[in-house]
């Protein structure tokens, strides 16, 4: 592993100042350290504790700190949110709404998910219809009241509340964005009678048009708030002193900024996205450092395989996601997540074989692992293989079980005439395949060539299928990173703090003034510098970032431009809405009416950090051999230290390249060679 190697125990009185990382996985909890003096990083892994996992998280930063280190900085990714939406297991939530509104949410949208599936059928909701409540009142589209607000009404969600047992409440109602006055009445009738349950409004969550999107939106936050707040108090109550002074602790955001634990438990949807996102930042990082600008990033860890994309240096985003279904009306780094990971389990289904998306998670975990897992998963496929070292796995943290590992694959393979060995090879290819579907779902379906990207492969599990996945794809360039099994968690120390804000402002271009524009991005600008300043960021720390959503008259969804620094320009924002809609769609519409829908700020505050310095070199392991197969049949390959290469040097295939945090495998007909950074740059010899 490249790496600087952990601090030793009581070696002197001088403090050393980290900056630490945790990415926290359902089989691992990856662990990123930086000393802020020199800049060099190491990294650690450790395995999850699913019941408290902040468990995992103290036992990472016990192994890297030494009695003289303190946390300078600490920030984590967390699946707490995700995972509660996606088993449905949040908060019981009441859901307030208009008089005769009651079924917006229930009803959902008017669009079909899957056009042509005759099976397809609406998500479940996470309020069901019984659940809803009405209030009397209505605002008016230009904000205007319509007919006051008839608070008498809640009073039966008041009594509900006793016998429901509702801890948090969603407040939507009509056109809010304009008017909150509604909203805010609603919110403090509740207060006063439920001073314990949890409150959202839709006005604070998502201040943007669209009915049932923003109904919900508030509707996720509400569910996922006490679950992420109790998350992260239980966390800095075990943390305790092991904070940084001041008691700081960060959380990545879906949008890939950070922002303090106070801020995450206000704006807990935030987080929904936080444990993938620290890879797609990690690409930005690496795109800068090499100069590659187009890539595909993809994180293979114990559970899930994570696949975004890097164009033009940054990591596509958008302002919407879609959740088991449901709309999400926030900032999101777009990620495309499926259930194929080191520890996905193979499995028989009406004659066919399966892998994924079940996961044996750290516990029991892989049958290999030797903690009572008696299924055989992606990992004993590639410790059979050869591609695992039993005895070095994890910087020899652990030593795995080949023989379990084969008697599973085995066992599993009776049922399709296959040995231990062909069944392993079946699983591989298997999970390939389902890797590289996801692969062209952000590529080729969205009309991008991925042969014009390179692909950069993480976490634990990802380097040991990356060429395969290059391979089905036709792409001529793949890159491990330094610390590839913790690469997420490395991102999460590139990135800087990040609020969004956004406003409906609804009107034809050709009809609003650059200083109304002007004025309400003003207001925003000054809603971020009160954000920024209470996690401690101002002066020329802060910066901003600004759009626009547009549409062509007529039309019913947008593309967000972004707008240059400097006073609003009418005609060149007009002429980068043609352009974009171009490069999208292949055609434009020059001589039609726009209309502008939204306005957008990123308010960024820059965090201080270290260069980050030239990987630190171990004492390599020596090289040695061992039978690793290749389609099919065992082959004698080399077994080689990631430390023993150096620049310049290269490394021809067939070879493993081994390290603390992952496996690399270089097939036969592959060449590996360092890059800018420390990075490992793997291709094809004849592709090169």
């Amino acid at each position: 592993m490249w790496c600087a190697p952990p601090p030793v125990k009581g070696s002197g009185t001088v403090k050393t100042s980290y900056r630490v990382s945790a990415d926290i996985g359902g089989t691992f909890t990856d662990i990123v350290y930086q000393d802020v003096a020199t800049g060099r990083c190491g990294a650690t892994k450790v395995l999850s504790t699913p019941d408290n996992p902040a468990l995992a998280v103290l036992k990472g930063i016990d192994q890297v700190l030494s009695d003289n280190g303190e946390l300078a900085f600490f920030v984590h990714g967390t699946t707490v949110g995700l995972n509660a939406l996606l088993t449905r297991k949040g908060s019981k939530v009441a859901l307030v709404t208009n008089e005769n509104f009651r079924d917006i949410y229930t009803i959902q949208g008017n669009d079909r998910g899957e056009i042509f599936s005759i099976r397809w059928n609406k998500p479940e909701p996470l309020v069901p219809l019984e659940s809803t409540f009405t209030v009397g009142g209505r605002i008016a589209a230009d904000g205007s009241e319509l007919e006051p607000l008839r608070l008498s009404d809640l009073d039966q969600l008041v009594d509900a509340c006793a016998s429901e047992a509702y801890e948090a409440i969603a407040i939507s109602l009509l056109f809010s964005f304009n008017n909150p006055a509604h909203e805010v009445a609603v919110r403090d009738y509740l207060a006063d009678r439920l001073p314990d349950v949890q409150i959202v409004m839709s006005h604070k969550v998502s201040p943007e048009w669209r009915e049932f999107e923003r109904t919900s939106t508030t509707v996720t936050d509400a569910y996922l708030a006490p679950v992420v707040r109790r998350y992260i108090s239980t966390l800095q109550a075990e943390m305790g002193d092991r904070l940084p002074e001041g008691g700081a602790l960060h959380v990545m955001e879906s949008n890939g900024g950070v922002m303090t634990a106070t801020a995450a438990s206000e704006n807990p949807l935030q987080t929904l996205l936080s444990g993938p996102v620290g890879g797609a930042i990690g690409g930005k990082a690496l795109s800068a450092a090499t100069g590659r600008g187009n890539l595909i990033c993809v994180d293979m860890g114990g559970t899930s395989f994570d696949a975004s994309l890097v164009i033009d240096g940054l990591p596509s985003t958008s302002n919407e996601a879609m959740l088991e279904g449901l709309p999400i009306q926030m900032s999101v780094v777009d990620i495309h997540v499926i259930g194929a990971g080191g520890g996905s389990i193979a499995w028989k289904e009406a004659g066919a074989l399966r892998v994924g998306p079940q996961s044996a998670g750290s516990k029991p975990g892989p049958v290999c692992y030797g903690l009572g897992g008696t299924e055989p998963v992606v990992s004993d496929a590639n410790l059979v293989l050869g591609r695992l070292d039993g005895a070095n796995f994890s910087g020899g943290e652990m030593t795995l079980d080949r023989d379990a590992a084969a008697s599973a694959l085995a066992a599993l393979g009776s049922d399709f005439g296959m040995n231990a060995e062909e069944m392993a090879q079946g699983v591989i290819d298997i999970v390939n395949a389902k890797m590289a579907d996801a692969i062209r779902t952000i590529t080729i379906q969205r009309g991008i060539d991925p042969r014009e990207f390179s692909l950069v492969a993480f976490g634990g599990a990802g380097p040991a299928q990356a060429a395969a996945l290059a391979e089905e794809l036709e792409i001529s360039e793949v890159i491990i990173p330094v610390h590839p099994g913790a690469f997420s968690a490395w991102g999460m120390l590139q990135t800087d703090v990040r609020h969004d804000f956004k406003e409906t402002l609804y009107s034809f271009w050709d009809m609003i003034e650059a200083q109304t524009i002007e004025t309400a991005f003003s207001g925003l600008e000054e809603r971020g510098r009160r954000f920024l300043s209470d996690e401690g960021i101002t002066g020329d720390r802060v910066s901003f970032e600004r759009a626009i959503d547009f549409r062509y008259y007529g039309q019913e969804y947008v593309l967000t431009i972004p707008l240059a620094d400097g006073p609003i320009d009418m005609d060149r924002i007009r002429a980068d809405f043609d352009a974009a809609y171009e490069r999208q769609y292949g055609h434009n519409s020059p001589e039609n009416r726009v209309e502008m829908a939204n306005i957008r700020l990123a308010a960024l505050g820059r965090l201080e950090r270290p260069e980050n310095a030239a990987p630190e070199r171990e004492t390599p392991r020596p090289a040695r051999e061992r039978e690793v197969w290749f389609a099919g049949q065992p082959r004698a390959t080399s077994i080689i230290d990631r430390n023993s290469i150096g620049d310049g040097d290269s490394v021809s295939g067939p070879a493993i390249i081994e390290e603390v945090t992952s496996t690399t495998l270089l097939p036969p007909g592959w060449t590996a060679r360092l890059i800018e950074g420390g990075h490992m740059s793997l291709s094809k010899e004849d592709a090169a």
